[in-house]
């Protein structure tokens, strides 16, 4: 059944992923989503952006049915490897994070993960979700505040739905996926800086960095806080 599982969450993640095209050459000029013909769907596979968003939502959602299984909260990292693919793609093209994603993604994780403690019959995880999604508003808020070039008020608005998906599996994995943003950013951003595709003085978007944070500790997150810990 897990191997069923991870080639049907791939193969929908595929179909996704052309969905998930659509919205990112639509949101960013508020052109409806729900309009016809979808012509972005037959040009998807002809364009690298297009390739990277399709099989990326593809190979980010058998990830992500490998590492969550049969869980009734399956559908909330689904959901949130998608908008982050979304999300991701939007930010290296426009520079930003646009609300239209943002807050129905917070509002969509509140939902599905609440729904998933209530199949479970536990509002503990629930409960720690709400508690991480705040505790990370509260920190990037005041790095925001401590800094406003460096943080931008997009990433805090982003940083309430990781928290709470990440608080779900435990506060050690919302610490690390967040961590893992900024040693990201900052590795990445070296690298551009040594090899002259960007100066100090260029805008890198920090919102991929914190989507590889998070699907980092969504997907391989257990294992490493248990080597931390010993």
């Amino acid at each position: 059944m897990s191997a069923v599982l991870i080639a049907g969450c791939g193969v929908a993640g595929l179909a996704v992923g052309f969905a998930t095209w659509v919205l990112v050459e639509r949101v960013p000029d508020r052109q409806s989503s729900l309009k016809r013909p979808y012509e972005e769907v037959r040009t998807a596979l002809r364009t690298p952006w297009g390739l990277t968003v399709v099989l990326g939502t593809g190979a980010l959602w058998a990830g992500v049915g490998a590492s969550i299984g049969e869980a009734w909260v399956l559908p909330a990292f689904l959901v949130l490897a998608a908008a982050l693919v979304l999300l991701s793609a939007i930010d290296l093209r426009h520079y930003i994070l646009p609300n239209r994603i943002v807050f129905p993604l917070a509002v969509v994780e509140l939902v599905l993960l609440g729904a998933a403690a209530a199949a479970k019959g536990d509002a503990d995880p629930f409960l720690r979700s709400l508690a991480c999604g705040g505790g990370a508003l509260l920190a990037f808020t005041t790095l925001h505040l401590i800094s406003p070039r460096a943080m931008g008020f997009g990433d805090v608005k982003l940083s309430f739905a990781l928290g709470l998906a990440l608080g779900w599996l435990g506060v050690g994995e919302t610490v690390l996926g967040l961590f893992l943003g900024f040693v990201y950013g900052a590795v990445i951003g070296l690298v551009l800086i040594a090899t002259k595709v960007r100066s100090r003085k260029d805008h890198v978007p920090f919102g991929p960095f914190l989507a590889m944070g998070a699907m980092t500790a969504v997907l391989v997150g257990d294992a490493i806080v248990e080597a931390y810990r010993g």
